[in-house]
């Protein structure tokens, strides 16, 4: 299995490689050069998998490079009760992913149960183990930056911190993230973890990471790679929870399903487009936007254009304040049928602050992969948090809110849905209280968090001056 850059001036690359690499040389991403297919027989043995199970044989066909034997142990490690432990009560912390049944054919994929709260965990504790596996097999060390509008951030952090010959330079918006958000981060201590605030939105700091990365002296002599979404490494771990989730709502292995997606940078709806390229029977994939709905528009229209700093609105759902989603790119790539001089032409406007628009047949390609979309407002968020406390007695966040919309947007009774949870209700109180008046609970761990001391640096939005931070804690 090798990887090629969606840009086409890369070498192809195995899949160890693309994980300590991160962003292509070329500035593309990386994908599969083709993807593996599971066919009816491997889905019938698939069902019964517990999810390490399944995770392993996921993986196996999508990574040749790590001995089996190494590979299920970083698997075991990653995937235990013990790590995935908060849950909502009646729910199993083993089956890492529970999925709750809310009413007939509609489900809520519960993603939030790792140390963080919020779906990205589930990814980052698989990065943290082969990241320190590889680096002690090749004798190196890294230097990871990355870009958060919220929860990658303390994802990274909490799977990061301690490791060996690893380093986290974490770029975050200043006074963008919600107060726990940010307690998660600030708070830790770890020497190996650095917390930056740039001045501006989330789109400046995953445009200094991108600039960082681009600059391939920089990042070789300062061993730079990357958590971010566009790590492979990380959509690859959330194939899993699709095939998870569609085990679970199904009892055989023809019946499809839609999912609903909150996005932002487009890594977690991303997984479920490899999930269906590798033959999970998904019949739509609904891209939820908040007011920031430049994917909105898109899969209505087919005009990309990407809002600038000022122009990206703060939100209740933080995490989706972002105009400009890094993992589209591979999601275009496959659109285009793998033409990497059409994406770069497309990207190359993108690059320069401007817009592309599809021609009309590369329009109407979106209809065979199966995604369609719907955007949402503050008072949605607010209304639909109250009617499922009232309804359900459970608290969802406002990302959550934010896919449930766009779920029932789109909701035929007739097909399973399953809208996917990015967040615990706790990460963003202030809304949780607007809307049904009490503040969710926390886990004891956590009751306290925004009291504890954190540690922080603040720059404007210089690449220069990043990349001197960097020089200097390295």
């Amino acid at each position: 299995m090798m990887y090629i850059s969606t840009r086409g001036q890369s070498p192809k690359l195995n899949f160890s490689e693309v994980l300590l690499g991160g962003l292509a040389p070329d500035g593309g991403l990386y994908l599969p050069e083709q993807y593996p297919k599971f066919n009816e027989s491997d889905l019938a043995e698939m069902r019964s998998m517990s999810y390490p199970d399944l995770a392993f044989f996921i993986f196996k066909r999508f990574i040749d490079d790590i001995p089996e034997c190494d590979l299920r142990v970083i698997v075991d490690k990653t995937y235990t009760a013990d790590v995935y432990g908060y849950s909502r009560e009646s729910q199993d912390p083993s089956e890492i992913t529970p999925t709750l049944k809310l009413e007939n054919n509609f489900y809520l994929l519960s993603l939030s149960n790792g140390p963080t709260l919020a779906f990205k965990d589930i990814a980052m504790q698989f990065l943290g183990h082969t990241f320190e596996y590889l680096l002690s097999k090749k004798n190196r060390t890294l230097n990871i930056l990355g870009a958060t509008s919220g929860d990658t951030g303390s994802a990274a952090e909490y799977a990061m911190r301690g490791k060996k010959g690893i380093k986290v330079f974490m770029l975050s918006p200043y006074q963008k993230m919600s107060a726990f958000q940010a307690a998660q981060m600030f708070s830790l201590k770890d020497k190996n973890i650095f917390n930056i605030a740039i001045k501006g939105v989330f789109d400046d700091c995953q445009d200094i990471v991108k600039a960082v990365s681009n600059d391939l002296d920089f990042k070789a002599e300062n061993k730079i790679g990357a958590v971010n979404s566009i790590n492979w490494g990380r959509i690859l771990a959330q194939v899993v929870y699709y095939f998870k989730g569609y085990f679970d709502v199904t009892s055989d292995n023809q019946t499809q399903v839609d999912f609903t997606v909150p996005t932002g940078n487009f890594g977690n709806i991303c997984a479920g487009h490899i999930a269906r390229m590798t033959g999970l029977p998904i019949r739509n994939l609904v891209v939820a936007t908040n007011e920031n709905d430049v994917l909105d528009e898109f899969f209505k229209t087919g005009n990309y254009q990407p809002r600038t700093s000022e122009n990206t609105f703060q939100t209740s759902s933080p995490s989706m304040d972002i105009s400009k989603a890094s993992n589209f790119e591979r999601f275009i790539f496959d659109l285009l049928q793998r033409d990497p001089n059409k994406l770069s032409a497309y990207w190359k406007k993108i690059d320069q602050g401007g817009a592309f628009s599809l021609t009309p047949d590369e329009f109407q390609r979106i209809g065979s992969f199966g995604f369609i979309s719907s955007s949402s407002k503050h008072e949605n968020r607010i209304s639909l948090i109250a009617n499922y406390f009232k309804r359900f007695d459970i608290i969802i966040d406002t990302h959550t809110a934010d896919g449930i919309k766009a779920a029932l947007d789109h909701f035929d009774i007739n097909v399973p849905m399953l809208a996917l949870e990015t967040a615990l209700p706790i990460k963003f109180e202030e809304s949780i209280i607007e809307a049904i008046g009490i503040k969710p609970q926390r886990p004891s761990a956590l009751k306290d968090i925004e009291l504890l001391d954190q540690e922080f640096e603040v720059f404007n939005n210089d690449v220069e001056a990043i990349k001197s931070f960097i020089r200097e804690n390295t």
